[in-house]
């Protein structure tokens, strides 16, 4: 209940945000943000540098939301980043799931935050902080600042930010890494010299509806959960383009973009909580236990 009252109340506040609380020349950004799809916009075949395309499909055409088959061939992969793509894919077609950041239940880093179906943004003068539905994500951007000379690494990294006319550009260096992490539903890994840069700006309601419908085209509409979009809505759509550079693991620096509409549901509580199911093994875990009390 207390967790219901606290998420009604961030909603409230970020509805009532007085005016004068951020750059009254930059966009406004606020309201509850939707997609119908969980991956990166894909450019037309062949384009170079491009994010990785399932090469699992559905009878349909679509990618093949149960078979997670990253393009391993991709060149924009060094090749130990290939070989962990390509194992990743060998154990999604052989019908089990991988371990990755949203079956056990941890912080998404950027860009792979973006996949994340519903979001909003409470913009103030000095800070923006960016709220996602799925397990009380959330990531603090500081405004008009500069990275430090050293990042302490974390999940979100350190963002900064800052509006070039009609767009708001964050800037993402200190993503912390660990064995296993990854940025794509493809488990395509990342290290330690990972840096994102966001662009986020408001688009026409036709605009908007195209990249649905091209994302939809390429993925489909999930089976699994709800779709948050409000179809109807004839307002502005957000878009967030992106750039990820990481020398460690990909070849060259590659772009992609997701796009938001207005969402049909009130801000709601997707939490994943701790417990003995491993999701992506289909069995349960052994319980800690101790031969003899501590005390």
């Amino acid at each position: 209940m207390y967790a219901r009252l606290a998420a009604c109340l961030l909603c409230a506040t970020a509805l009532a945000w007085p005016a004068d609380a951020k750059d009254a020349a930059a966009p406004d950004f606020s309201g509850v943000w939707a997609r119908t799809t969980f991956a990166f916009d894909l450019p037309p075949p062949g384009t170079v540098p491009s994010p990785l395309r399932n090469l699992a499909r559905r009878a349909n055409g679509t990618s093949d939301a149960f078979k997670l088959v990253g393009d391993y061939n991709n060149p924009i992969l060094k090749p130990e980043a290939a070989k962990i793509v390509k194992q990743h894919g060998e154990i999604s077609l052989a019908g089990k799931s991988y371990p990755d950041a949203s079956n056990e239940c941890r912080p998404l880093p950027a860009p792979y935050v973006l996949r994340i179906a519903q979001m909003q943004m409470l913009q103030e003068k000095d800070k923006v902080t960016i709220l996602y539905i799925q397990d009380h994500q959330v990531r603090h951007v500081r405004m008009n600042a500069s990275h430090p000379a050293h990042v302490t690494p974390s999940w979100s990294g350190d963002s900064v930010g800052h509006y070039e006319g009609d767009t708001l550009v964050i800037d993402t260096v200190g993503i912390k890494t660990r064995p296993g992490a990854m940025i794509d539903l493809y488990g395509t890994p990342y290290s330690d010299a990972l840096h994102v840069v966001e662009r986020y700006r408001l688009v026409d309601s036709e605009t908007a509806r195209a990249a649905q419908e091209r994302s939809e085209k390429e993925y489909g509409r999930p089976t699994t959960e709800p779709v948050y979009v409000d179809f109807g809505y004839k307002g502005k759509g957000l878009e967030a383009k992106f750039t990820v550079e990481d020398p460690a693991t990909f070849t060259m620096p590659w772009s992609s973009s997701v796009t938001y509409r207005r969402s049909n549901s009130d801000w709601l509580e997707i939490v994943c909580a701790e417990s003995t199911t491993d999701f992506y093994k289909d069995q349960t875990s052994t319980v800690p236990r101790a031969d003899k009390p501590d005390f």
